[in-house]
């Protein structure tokens, strides 16, 4: 929505009618409605855009027409205020019946040009916002139209097609059209008719000037189009050439580990620098060539004035021609300029335009796409029951090599099969054939008697589920990614829920732009098919899932790790609270204090740092971050008032020095650093040199700074040095630095530092024990406190009675819960492959699918975890059908019937009991 505070009531008002305007000029009688998307997109752009705005076309070329006659009158009128109101010549009389003398007349003219330049101005604006909006509601269309062909491409067409190349052809290179489709045919319409208006003006006038204005038109109307083609040509290329770099910066971004592990980067950059170099010339030599089409029009358009100025001028000294005439001559030419330019303009953007159009569309109608009335069907679905019968099947990505080569079978609905090959053996893609995500290209494929080709997605989508040995993950959270199999179609409104003005308007823009109309804030999850009736439910059977999965323990300490600022309900709180205060007494009870050391205002927490005792409080603001303490005015202010400043320069030079003199001799390679070190490996030779200046400086005393007195040493060493006490933990760091004394003064600064900044300060939550902190995890609010070094195994202890305490007051589900909301980052990239292999097949159990396909997604786990998850999902799925291409031969013994695939055929099928028993290929692998 727009802000309209602040502007005044005039501000309102002016965009209020401006929407109103708007909406009313583009929702009444000339609003075009663009049609349903075709089965082919149109070869030409000009079919494509008269097909779908030809009524917003007509209406453009009916405003030019009417501005016309206004033009033309902005045009004679001057010559009349000239020849007639100044120069005192055949002045009327009266005008509709009143008196006028020579200047009435002129004001009167006056007034009439004025009032014909507010309406021609009033139309253009009128015609260019119609045409801007015409022109974006197409451009929308068709990016709709071509993304909805993108998921009807067939999947082999993925892999000779990078997205590096379909995502620049949908959104960059459609961008020019949308400014082109509003000019199609208004602009050389109007241009055109301008262009004409001033010519049959100057004609008017005189013949000779008219001549002499369009005696340079033909020779550029023969020589433009045939230097325009070349540059044609080399746009074509600079297309094909982009996209070519597109690809391999999209290639770089998947394979960037790669091409670190393998010292490449140079190669990379050597192959990017030679597709830039491509680019670099054919642009330039575009340049070169557009610049000369516009040198020769600008010089063309110059010397026609030579011929006016002579033509004209003898005319004029003849008395042929009128001096008002010459001028009204000379200012309608100046005026033919632009429209011709625009015309010439026009016909270099219409050339660009057609190669774009036609080099993106026709990248986006490749062979053998999905019909789209399967992914249209509103037909009911219901159950699936008899079996899935292949009577030759043969699939060849190529037509060359045929990796499923006359594969016959029968599944029935309510049997568990494995299907066993070694590698290249075809059974991925027989997978992917039961799953209908291939289409065989020969033999017969048939659900009972219907062919799999002819099921649409509403039934192979919702009955059938697939999970790949790449499982793709959606950027979201966890729980976003396990509903997405329920979000087929939108629940119908209830009838008391109000659509607000501002939905109107955007469904009113989605009919008109031929875009779909279905709202994706909407509830579209399908509870029937996940066999439940509510969210709560869902929810328990998301978790269920999970458990059978293997994923339930990953959520579980995503939970644990959630952030509470990002929204714990106040009963989930309250039981943290409580399981807070059930977890101190227990380790009481135990006789596991040792174990913990909890946070208290008044006592120094030796197990966390100086900047966490000082702050005692968890950072909302950057600069109150630990590592931001030692730059932050209000802190060592507070150091200041608490005489501590020195202090913490005193504790920083021994730091500095027991450090260098520790780790002087330690490679910098060292994992003793990053363990022990308080100076990294590379700031070590800079403390040395500080070191060395304060030893160089009058008595070497840290103190001179105190008295005033040089140190030697400028702010940011300085910084340095107060940097380093900040970092100490005294239980882990045995320096004797932080003494009993100085825990005292860190804790009278810490109740300073906490008056500076208030309780209601929105920079730091300060810790109570008495309350709930949004500012730290679940398991922070728990623990409240730290572990204790030097405590053996306190971490695994700690963590088993925290879950403990968890079960007993049975929050368990509110963890997991919150573990659902965590975010996976891009494309998942924030979970590992064994998690988005779990979290893929939790998503595909989740819509009770009458058959499950599973094709080696499960080879990330260990072969034991492999096995109990087999086992769990065969035992969920009983009595509905599973189809499982195995990672290893020996798990077909979880399933009833055995398939085993070899060069592309089924050479047996059986039980595991026969197979096993009987010489063959599933005998050797198992021996293997």
């Amino acid at each position: 929505m727009v802000n309209l505070d602040g502007i005044g009531r005039l501000g309102r008002l002016w965009y209020k009618c401006r929407i109103i305007a708007l909406h009313g000029c583009f929702s009444g009688p000339f609003c075009f409605k663009i049609k349903p998307l075709g089965k082919t997109m149109e070869r030409s752009i000009y079919k494509y855009i008269l097909k779908h705005t030809l009524r917003g076309q007509l209406f453009l070329l009916l405003l030019s027409g009417i501005s016309m006659p206004l033009v033309y009158l902005g045009l004679m009128v001057p010559k009349e205020i000239i020849n007639k109101a100044i120069g005192g010549q055949n002045i009327p009389d009266a005008i509709f019946g009143f008196e006028v003398d020579q200047v009435s007349y002129l004001l009167v003219l006056c007034a009439i040009f004025l009032l014909l330049v507010i309406i021609n101005g009033g139309l253009k604006f009128y015609i260019n916002v119609y045409k801007g909006v015409l022109g974006e509601r197409m451009l929308r269309r068709f990016r709709y139209d071509l993304y909805s062909r993108l998921l009807r491409f067939p999947l082999p067409h993925f892999k000779r097609t990078s997205q590096g190349q379909l995502i620049p052809m949908i959104t960059a290179e459609t961008e020019p059209l949308g400014g082109f489709i509003g000019d199609a045919i208004g602009a050389p319409a109007f241009q055109g008719a301008l262009l004409f208006t001033y010519l049959f003006f100057i004609f008017q006038q005189d013949v000779w000037l008219g001549l002499a204005a369009i005696v340079l038109y033909p020779p550029q109307m023969w020589l433009i189009p045939r230097l325009q083609s070349k540059v044609n040509l080399l746009s074509r290329q600079r297309v094909q050439t982009v996209r070519g770099l597109s690809d391999q910066i999209g290639e770089t971004v998947m394979g960037i580990a790669d091409i670190h592990a393998n010292d490449t980067s140079r190669y990379e950059r050597a192959r990017a620098g030679s597709r830039l170099g491509r680019i670099f010339d054919i642009r330039v030599d575009i340049y070169r060539r557009k610049f000369f089409i516009k040198f020769l029009n600008n010089f063309l358009a110059q010397i026609t004035p030579f011929f006016f100025y002579s033509i004209g001028g003898y005319l004029v000294i003849q008395g042929d021609v009128t001096i008002g005439a010459l001028v009204a001559v000379l200012a309608a030419y100046k005026d033919i300029g632009p429209p011709w330019k625009e015309l010439l303009k026009f016909y270099q953007v219409l050339a660009d335009i057609r190669v774009k159009y036609e080099s993106v569309t026709g990248q986006f109608q490749p062979a053998n796409m999905l019909d789209e009335k399967l992914q249209e069907s509103e037909e009911p679905v219901t159950p699936l029951a008899g079996q899935i019968v292949s009577s030759n099947v043969v699939y060849s990505e190529d037509e060359q090599v045929r990796s499923v080569d006359g594969a016959s079978f029968k599944l029935e609905f309510n049997q568990h099969a494995s299907v066993v090959g070694a590698s290249g053996s075809g059974k991925s893609d027989l997978a992917e054939l039961i799953s209908r995500l291939l289409f065989p290209t020969g033999g017969r494929l048939n659900l009972n008697e219907t062919s799999f080709v002819d099921l649409p997605e509403s039934v192979t989508g919702r009955r059938l589920s697939y999970v790949g040995p790449t499982a793709h993950v959606f950027t979201g959270t966890i729980v976003d990614n396990l509903y997405y199999g329920l979000k087929h179609e939108p629940r119908p409104a209830g009838e008391d829920e109000q659509i607000s003005e501002a939905h109107k308007n955007t469904q009113h823009e989605a009919q008109a732009s031929a875009n779909s109309m279905d709202d994706p804030e909407a509830d579209w999850l399908d509870y029937e098919s996940a066999g439940v009736k509510e969210s709560d439910e869902l929810l328990n059977k998301a978790i269920d899932m999970l458990s059978i999965c293997g994923l339930e323990p990953d959520v579980y300490e995503f939970g644990l790790g959630t952030a509470c600022e990002s929204g714990v309900s106040d009963e989930v709180a309250a039981q943290i609270l409580e399981a807070r205060q059930r977890l101190f007494a227990i380790l009481s009870e135990r006789g596991m204090e040792n174990l913990v050391e909890r946070f208290e205002v008044e006592r120094y927490n030796v197990n966390v740092t100086v900047a966490e005792n000082l702050l005692f409080g968890a950072p909302l603001a950057a600069e109150f971050r630990p590592e931001s303490l030692p730059s932050n005015a209000t802190v060592m202010g507070v150091l200041k008032k608490s005489d501590l400043y020195q202090d913490f320069l005193h504790m920083g030079y021994r730091v500095a020095e027991t450090m260098c003199e520790i780790f002087a001799d330690v490679p910098p390679e060292s994992e003793l650093f990053e363990q022990y070190s308080l100076v990294s490996a590379d700031d070590l030779p800079v403390f040395e040199g500080i070191l060395k200046k304060i030893s160089s400086s009058g008595d070497g005393s840290i103190d001179r700074h105190q008295e005033g007195q040089d140190d030697g040493l400028d702010d940011e060493e300085r910084a340095l040095l107060l940097a380093l006490p900040f970092k100490l933990i005294p239980a882990r760091h045995r320096l004797g630095i932080i003494d009993d004394e100085m825990q005292q003064k860190l804790l009278r600064a810490r109740h300073n530092l906490r008056e500076e900044l208030g309780e209601e300060t929105d920079k730091v939550t300060f810790l109570d024990i008495e309350k709930f902190n949004t500012a730290l995890t679940v398991r922070g609010n728990i623990l409240f406190g730290a572990l204790v070094y030097g405590q053996a195994t306190a971490r695994e202890k700690v963590s088993e009675i925290v879950d403990e305490v968890i079960e007993e007051i049975g929050m368990r589900k509110s963890i997991l819960a919150l573990g659902m909301d965590y975010h996976v980052g891009s494309s998942g990239a924030r979970l590992g492959l064994a998690q988005k292999q779990k979290l893929a097949l939790a998503r595909a159990l989740l819509k009770q699918p009458d058959m499950l396909i599973v094709n080696e997604a499960v080879g990330s786990l260990d072969p034991t975890a492999q096995t109990k998850v087999v086992q769990d999902v065969t035992r969920f799925m009983a009595g509905r059908g599973v189809a499982w291409v195995v990672e290893r031969p020996d798990l077909a013994s979880e399933f009833e019937q055995v398939l085993v695939m070899d060069g592309g055929r089924i050479t047996q099928q059986g039980s595991y009991a026969e197979l096993s028993g009987t010489p063959g290929a599933f005998k050797q692998m198992l021996e293997q």
